[in-house]
């Protein structure tokens, strides 16, 4: 063996070993390093490209950054909790939870002509929904992992009800998107539990039965123009279909390897509309082009197939509910949002996570991943 390769046999050697030997640290304190630093990763890109999509707005970026930390914090604090404190908690937090809902439709604070905010003496406002994507969850799997396995159909009929309740006080505020995706995160609970495929069928047959009720009595006219112009964004191309045509020719403009970091012409010249929340995908795909949109793809996917690999290493029902949950409900808001983004879905106000601005967002997002982490690392006692 000539005398480099065993110089880079070693080198490799050691640092399989202090990869080991983090790995073992991070352990101790219930922390799972692979995931750790993918977030680590993902919340680095993320600060780059909100500095873009912002305007290069320094202030906007420090106060992201913040909003990152106090998630991590939270993040490795709800990795300490063993799974049985949540399952304690769970249903006392969920009435609290509705309770805040509740409260934001009687003395919330209004935006954009919705009301999702609560500000309380003292605190910075933030939105009760945020909590909801994560206590829901816990509150369903806290239920079902009492019952048998596959449920009753009586027990599915009172899990829909802690489902039902705050998907109902969110969409008053109105927030279909939200309600939607937060109703989405309880079912995937009851399909983790054994829900029959005869029911699951049943149910999607209801919605779609539905549909046409939901349309005249349900969706607000906002609601509803969004889905036209998902339909047609080129009918009214100046109006409601800006945002749309604006996002798509922003992405189709990126090409391959873009335009270059804080080149992009949509962006910069505010010509695209949200650029530092909703459409921040459309900043990305515009500057960085096919390969840094790929590059976000595959950082995202294996953050997620991280999450898959944590749930199936928990001990307990109620932490492979939670996790599974939790693991898949992440991968629907990055498909809405994307979705949305490049004219596959209709606009539904879903941020990236974890790029997009949004402190509430951000801490509950690091803290979903504190609790999937709680759930794999804890041992069953």
């Amino acid at each position: 063996m000539k005398a480099s390769d065993f110089t880079r046999t070693l080198d490799h050697s050691a640092s399989v070993a202090g990869f080991n030997r983090g790995r073992a640290l991070f352990a101790r304190f219930h922390l799972d390093l692979i995931l750790f630093l993918l977030l680590l990763l993902l919340c680095g890109a993320g600060l780059l490209v909100l500095y873009s999509g912002s305007g290069k707005d320094m202030h906007m970026v420090i106060r992201q950054g913040i909003h990152m930390i106090i998630g991590t914090i939270g993040m490795v604090i709800a990795a300490q909790l063993p799974p049985r404190f949540y399952q304690r908690v769970a249903p006392w937090a969920y009435i609290v939870a509705v309770a805040a809902l509740v409260a934001v439709l009687v003395a919330g604070v209004g935006a954009k002509g919705a009301q999702r905010w609560l500000a309380l003496p003292g605190l910075p406002r933030f939105q009760p929904s945020e909590m909801v994507k994560l206590l829901l969850p816990l509150t369903v799997a806290w239920y079902m992992a009492k019952r048998p396995v596959p449920p009753h159909l009586s027990d599915l009929a009172k899990a829909a009800v802690i489902i039902f309740i705050p998907t109902i006080l969110i969409l008053k505020q109105p927030d279909l998107g939200t309600s939607l995706l937060i109703s989405a995160s309880g079912m995937l609970v009851l399909f983790f539990a054994g829900m029959s495929w005869k029911i699951i069928g049943s149910v999607i047959a209801m919605v779609a039965a539905g549909a046409p009720a939901m349309w005249f009595f349900v969706m607000h006219d906002y609601q509803k123009q969004r889905v036209l112009t998902f339909l047609n964004p080129e009918s009214d191309p100046l109006g409601s279909g800006w945002n749309i045509i604006q996002s798509k020719t922003a992405i189709g403009s990126g090409g391959i390897e873009g335009k270059g970091y804080l080149l992009g012409t949509q962006s910069q010249l505010e010509f695209l509309p949200e650029s530092h929340t909703d459409f921040i995908v459309a900043v990305l795909a515009e500057e960085l082009g096919l390969i840094g949109f790929s590059l976000l793809l595959f950082l995202y996917s294996c953050i997620i197939v991280r999450c898959l690999i944590l749930s199936s290493r928990c001990e307990t029902l109620f932490g492979r509910l939670v996790a599974g949950s939790l693991s898949v409900t992440f991968f629907i808001y990055v498909f809405v949002n994307i979705g949305m983004v490049s004219g596959i879905l209709p606009v539904v106000g879903v941020p990236l996570p974890l790029v997009s601005y949004g402190g509430t967002s951000v801490v509950s997002l690091l803290a979903a991943f504190g609790l999937i982490m709680s759930m794999a690392t804890h041992k069953k006692s």
